[in-house]
């Protein structure tokens, strides 16, 4: 877990009471990897990254994803009862009791 300071935090609260439901990845800055790495962002600053297709904040040494990556891949599963049983190409049985 990073640790965020409180003014990184009061801005980003800020931004998002701003645009709470008002998101719009072509209003928002939008840069490629090579652009973020490249260029100069102030502590604070919030982006839509274009190759992990996230919105990100700027903590002054690294960026902090907003969103998740909607490209992950990868199962989940919930329950509170039962059994559920997951076999994927017939090799992989995962029993959850």
């Amino acid at each position: 877990m990073q640790e965020v300071s409180p003014e990184v935090f009061n801005r980003l609260v800020r931004v998002l009471e701003i645009n709470l439901g008002q998101f719009d990845p072509n209003r928002t800055p939008r840069f490629n990897a090579t652009e973020v790495a490249e260029l100069n962002f102030l502590q604070g600053d919030v982006i839509w990254n274009t190759t992990l297709n996230v919105l990100q904040v700027y903590s002054g040494n690294n960026w902090i994803d907003l969103t998740d990556n909607p490209n992950t891949a990868g199962y989940e599963a919930t329950t509170s009862l039962g059994t559920v049983s997951v076999i994927t190409g017939g090799d992989i049985t995962i029993n959850i009791t």
